[in-house]
């Protein structure tokens, strides 16, 4: 098994910075990505179809002898989560846990603040686990739905993204946050005007690399790492392809991502 490849899926793109991150912490694993971008986004759907969209791209990874899988996507490991670790052996780790941690490694944390789609938002799915983790939190959730097409039309440093950014943050900043956690894999590639616009005492909290080092340390912990001595290999399966996809692609992974495949759900 430890040679076998990991599983992650998203709902699009997203979820490369997640490869990303996985890459450059652990350069031997192969992985195998499946963005269901036929069906984008999943933070406007209801919670039943978010499960059952889950369900299918588990599925796919699943045949494709994958050793372990990971929920690249806020909304989809809010909903999904705990149904499919119930319904499937393969062990499945998502985004919201590994940030959670991260949040509350620092004892001082008090205020935190979370950016998110509005359903990561809605289902309250980070304020319950921060809350669960650590009594006497204030926490803000602050839904930014403009976030994700900014990103992807690499408006990174366009004046209309920090005018966006302002209007989000700002409230936040008001209340005097110092955490705040970037709930949507999209967002890691907005961290340096994050940093620009926030106070330098706000911590910012990243799902990508939180999720890469939690997956290091399942990995250890289930004996599944692969062999050191190899540079692993990267496969990309898409629900839809288009040249947008695929410069996105480009973008998340900051290199050609080679070729890719064509992935049908729920055959």
């Amino acid at each position: 098994m430890n040679s076998a490849p990991l599983g992650i899926f998203d709902s699009g793109v997203g979820g490369l910075t997640v490869v990303k991150a996985v890459q450059e912490l652990l350069p031997a694993e192969d992985v195998l990505y499946l963005g269901d971008t036929a069906r984008l986004p999943y933070g406007s759907k209801s919670p039943e179809t978010i499960r059952q969209f889950a369900d299918e791209d588990v599925r796919f990874l699943i045949a494709k002898g994958v050793k372990a899988i990971v929920v690249a996507c806020n909304t989809a490991t809010a909903h999904a989560l705990p149904q499919l670790r119930e319904k499937y052996r393969t062990p499945i780790l998502g985004v919201i846990e590994p940030g959670v941690t991260a949040a509350l490694a620092d004892p001082a944390t008090e205020r935190v603040g979370i950016i998110a789609t509005r359903g990561t938002i809605r289902s309250h799915a980070y304020q319950h686990a921060l809350a669960l983790r650590r009594t006497g939190l204030i926490i803000h959730g602050q839904a930014a739905p403009l976030l994700v097409p900014l990103v992807e039309e690499n408006w990174i440093e366009h004046p209309a993204t920090r005018q966006v950014l302002k209007a989000y943050l700002d409230p936040l900043v008001d209340k005097g946050i110092d955490t705040l956690m970037l709930a949507c894999t999209h967002y890691p590639i907005l961290i340096p005007v994050l940093k620009d616009l926030l106070p330098p005492d706000v911590r910012l909290v990243d799902s990508a690399t939180t999720c890469a080092e939690h997956l290091k340390h399942e990995l250890t912990r289930l004996d599944l790492l692969a062999d050191g001595d190899r540079e692993g290999k990267l496969e990309l399966h898409l629900t839809d392809l288009s040249e947008e996809f695929e410069t996105l692609t480009r973008r998340f992974l900051k290199k050609s991502p080679g070729r890719i495949r064509r992935a049908v759900l729920g055959a």
